[in-house]
């Protein structure tokens, strides 16, 4: 992937032109479908990070979930159907992707599914979450990474769960130090493929 092939993810709107397509996956058990369009992220398939975040999230029945950075919504979803008596608050910068989760949210049958367009969690403003998850975007550099990994914590509850993916080659490691000095612990829950999936939880007292 080039740089300014990357960038189009990054972008409110993405400058190619539109081509949408489906793609099938199974993912925690069930068979799912997306639609996915060129200027979104792993527009051909479910790439292998976000499938072992998908394994390896743990989502509880009535959790308020926040998904940063959704692409065309599969962890969202995923994490959706895991919490038939919560929601899920999908956000994503490019609105070609918000379309298309949004759309997926409906083509999978979620009816607990929200989908905003916004930088990080700037769409949800004040409001406080029992799970995040993030596959993040690496190329943004660490001074955007971190503070996320910040506004992530601000928008957790007390003993809320923070699930991330990162490639052991791209830094993950460096990441997960990163995600240690705001959330004071991380638990390395999965390795698989070249990529690293952390789990962290926001302290009780906080």
């Amino acid at each position: 992937m080039t740089a300014r092939i990357g960038n189009h993810y990054f972008s409110t709107r993405p400058g190619v032109r539109s081509h949408p397509t489906q793609v099938r996956a199974t993912l925690r058990g069930r068979a799912w479908t997306f639609i996915t369009d060129r200027g979104v992220f792993a527009r051909r398939g479910v790439d292998a990070g976000t499938r072992l975040l998908v394994e390896a999230m743990r989502i509880a029945p009535a959790d308020l979930v926040l998904d940063i950075g959704c692409g065309y919504g599969p962890v969202g979803l995923v994490a959706a159907s895991l919490a038939p008596q919560g929601q899920a608050v999908l956000i994503d910068v490019n609105a070609r992707a918000v379309e298309l989760a949004a759309q997926n949210a409906q083509l999978n049958g979620l009816g607990n599914v929200e989908v905003l367009q916004g930088d990080g969690c700037g769409p949800v403003a004040g409001r406080l979450f029992d799970t995040a998850v993030t596959n993040p975007p690496i190329r943004t550099g660490k001074a955007t990474l971190r503070r996320l990994v910040r506004d992530i914590w601000q928008h957790l509850r007390p003993g809320g769960r923070f699930y991330f993916v990162a490639r052991t080659a791209q830094g993950a490691r460096t990441l997960a130090r990163d995600v240690t000095e705001v959330f004071g612990t991380v638990r390395e829950m999965e390795r698989k493929s070249g990529y690293r999936v952390y789990e962290a939880v926001k302290s009780g007292d906080s």
